[in-house]
């Protein structure tokens, strides 16, 4: 088909409508409301799923959550723990097997599913492409190159003619404004929203434990809440609340702590993430999640740790991040991506560098054309001076400008293609 075209979506639209379970309708969900490319369609499992935060926690980025893919997997992942599955954790399997399928199979039920819509012409890979064109609709570059996983360059070379004027650069992400939560939580005090909220803020607690905690594991006259893994001391203003939120309970009532209002029921993660979120946008604070409310006494000690070795080495790596701090992959990635967005660390590649040490990835072609400008021709090794990243991450640089014409080399050497010119005359 034509390169980047834009798909017809209400053939799309139509085609899933038809293929509403099996491999086929998890696969067209995944390539074309998601992007994920084929691999990571094969390789995702449901741990990665993050129906909390609405979003799939794929190694390298984070992928916001379609609201029709989340209600779909959401349902699938229902009907996976009510056969009691002990088996595979990929969200994609076989229809017969219920193993994960190989690369090969993930193409070819594409293909058929696709040929059956009347989308002959249209590939696997056309769907991810489709998805970026629509992000690059309504976000700037960065954004669309974070989520995508595809650096900015490279979306500018194959999507610029398919992309529209650009937008003003998203706002970086709002600080947590205390005032307005301490507010929030005295007007929520008396809810299931308000008390998750309180656990989050003031106790650190994680989602699940929120949702798992019952009243036997709350010791009032100890003042701790008893976790499977450890204990957590109550503040004064949570022990105040649990207090008057159990004289509130009728006997015989769940022994859960957070309960649906109605029906009351314990609360599953789904509607636990839907009212505190409606209850902070109700707060003003539409930019915050209940992680973000979670207060972790020793994140800042552990940032630091991490700045420290980005000091001592020049740069840390996820690897380095990862043994440093116990962490997975997918919490590395968080941790780094965060101290990131508040401007603690600069990414070149696969390398995190302190601020003011490095010059920021979207100023490097600019900063070597104005050195060129000024210097007629440069080596490697300036640049990597220059720029103050690893040689590696250089070569890489200069060999994509190189092949964008951007950048003539000679031996050794690079010139600004006109100088190159001149000196050939």
């Amino acid at each position: 088909m034509e390169k980047n075209r834009r798909l017809d979506e209400g053939a799309l639209r139509r085609l899933l409508e038809r293929e509403q379970s099996g491999p086929e309708a998890v696969v067209l969900r995944l390539a074309w409301l998601q992007g994920l490319t084929r691999e990571e369609i094969a390789a995702l499992t449901w741990d990665q799923v993050s129906f909390l935060d609405g979003r799939l926690e794929l190694p390298d980025r984070m992928v916001p959550l379609d609201g029709e893919v989340r209600a779909f997997l959401w349902k699938l992942h229902e009907a996976k723990e009510a056969r009691e599955e002990p088996g595979d954790p990929h969200v994609l399997l076989s229809a017969r097997e219920r193993k994960p399928m190989r690369l090969e199979s993930v193409s070819r039920i594409a293909r058929q599913a696709l040929d059956r819509g009347g989308l002959r012409d249209v590939r696997l890979l056309d769907l991810r492409y489709d998805w970026i064109i629509r992000c690059l609709d309504r976000m700037d570059w960065p954004e669309a190159a974070r989520i995508s996983g595809v650096e900015v360059a490279t979306l500018q070379l194959r999507f610029s003619a398919s992309a529209p004027a650009r937008k003003a650069p998203k706002p970086p992400p709002a600080q947590l404004d205390e005032f307005k939560l301490w507010k929030l939580l005295q007007a929520e005090r008396d809810t299931a929203a308000g008390l998750a909220m309180w656990l989050g803020w003031q106790l650190g607690l994680q989602a699940q434990e929120m949702i798992s905690l019952t009243w036997k594991q709350v010791d009032f006259q100890e003042g701790i809440l008893r976790l499977p893994d450890r204990s957590v001391s109550m503040t004064s203003a949570v022990r105040r609340i649990l207090e008057e939120e159990r004289r509130r309970r009728k006997p015989g009532e769940d022994p859960h702590v957070l309960l649906t209002e109605q029906s009351r029921k314990p609360l599953d993660l789904p509607r636990l993430s839907r009212i505190t979120r409606t209850a902070l946008i109700r707060g003003g604070l539409e930019r915050v999640t209940l992680r973000d409310l979670r207060r972790d006494d020793g994140r800042d000690a552990e940032d630091e740790r991490v700045l420290q070795r980005a000091l001592e080495r020049g740069f840390v790596s996820r690897g380095d991040v990862s043994e440093l701090l116990g962490l997975s992959k997918t919490a590395t990635y968080s941790r780094l991506r965060r101290l990131t967005e508040l401007g603690r660390l600069v990414r070149v590649g696969g390398k995190y560098y302190l601020p003011g040490t490095v010059v920021p990835p979207e100023q490097h072609r600019e900063t070597v054309l104005k050195y060129l400008a000024q210097e007629g021709f440069a080596y490697r090794q300036d640049i990597v001076d220059l720029l103050h990243i690893q040689p590696k991450q250089c070569t890489l640089l200069l060999h994509r400008m190189v092949e964008e014409g951007t950048l003539v080399q000679i031996g050794q050497k690079y010139f600004l293609p006109q100088r190159e010119e001149r000196k050939v005359e």
